[in-house]
């Protein structure tokens, strides 16, 4: 009987260890993460309401969790639900709204012509980045981060990040938008293309990469005229100025996606239409025909009017090749 007791208790306590490098027992949490929820917190950034409800402090393990962590259900003032409920610290919550408000649904409307009612996303998990056993956690483990997977329309149609991102044209386009217009609200945002990790989702997080907060990580690159205004309209509602980082200027460098298995067979519903996805093009104008006076003898044939063809845009690049750098 003795030495089954000691046998769990050793056995015990090698699991505590293994939970401990786990979850990095040698990593302090930053002051600036109480001090960014007790800001928000103040300012009165989130409203509590019946969708979104302050809980009891998140304390572990480790230097995981949120002092002032809110439960979130929908989002956009009850018009867009979430497939499963969100845990997320009060910063992130007014910039996925801003995000929703000035991106999202502007991009629906254009590409779709109706709202998003729904979107499919995670939030919270007290984990190391790509669940590495050691290695520095995840931005998901202080409920400073989300990853969306899809999203649904109102006529029920649901664009995925796997199949929507080499999907049809408008499914494309519409990814790309929301891509480019997170990279306006948050400091990390990485979609397919980035990283072997993020072939199926976006991840947003507003991850410190520097002491200001001011350095931005928007991966892959890619050459997309947005519909939307320009970057910094609607206003952050935490940071009251355009951000700094901007779209690379044209031409940007592109690297060519080495190795993508899933993205070669889109999984979207709808497999009709261009695979390339470009801007819009203007309506051309109408073309009058050309009628000679009645008493006048008939002119020359005139040769044909051939308009010139129309370059078409260039393939949006899916993404560059794999990034050696830190994956959230």
């Amino acid at each position: 009987m003795r030495r089954g007791i000691v046998a769990f208790s050793a056995l015990t306590l090698f699991g505590l260890g293994l939970t401990g490098c786990a979850l990095n027992r040698f990593e302090q949490r930053e002051p600036w993460r109480n001090q960014a929820e007790e800001v928000c917190l103040a300012q009165k950034l989130v409203r509590p309401s019946e969708d979104i409800q302050p809980v009891k402090e998140i304390d572990g393990p480790g230097v995981c969790g949120m002092v002032h962590p809110f439960r979130v259900t929908r989002l956009a003032g009850g018009t867009v639900a979430l497939k499963q409920r969100m845990t997320l610290a009060c910063p992130i919550i007014p910039e996925v709204e801003a995000w929703l408000a000035g991106t999202v649904q502007p991009a629906a409307q254009i590409y779709f012509g109706q709202p998003v009612v729904e979107m499919n996303s995670g939030s919270y998990s007290c984990r190391g980045r790509n669940n590495q056993v050691g290695a520095k956690l995840s931005e998901h483990s202080f409920g400073n981060a989300v990853d969306v997977m899809s999203f649904r329309f109102a006529d029920g149609y649901v664009v995925t990040v796997k199949g929507g991102w080499r999907g049809t044209e408008a499914e494309q386009g519409f990814l790309r938008e929301v891509f480019l217009g997170a990279c306006n609200h948050f400091t990390t945002v990485l979609g397919p293309g980035s990283n072997i990790y993020h072939y199926d989702h976006l991840h947003l997080d507003l991850a410190r990469h520097d002491p200001r907060g001011l350095r931005r990580i928007c991966k892959p690159l890619i050459k997309y005229e947005s519909q939307l205004p320009p970057p910094g309209t609607p206003l952050s509602p935490i940071r009251k100025k355009p951000p700094a980082w901007q779209p690379a200027p044209d031409p940007a460098p592109v690297d060519v996606e080495q190795d993508d298995p899933y993205g070669l067979s889109p999984t979207s519903a709808r497999e009709t239409g261009t695979r390339v996805a470009h801007t819009p093009a203007p309506r051309p104008a109408p073309v009058h025909a050309y009628a000679p006076p009645s008493p006048a003898p008939s002119p020359a044939p005139r040769p044909a009017l051939t308009a010139e063809p129309r370059a078409l845009p260039e393939p949006l690049p899916i993404s560059p090749s794999w990034s050696s750098g830190p994956i959230y």
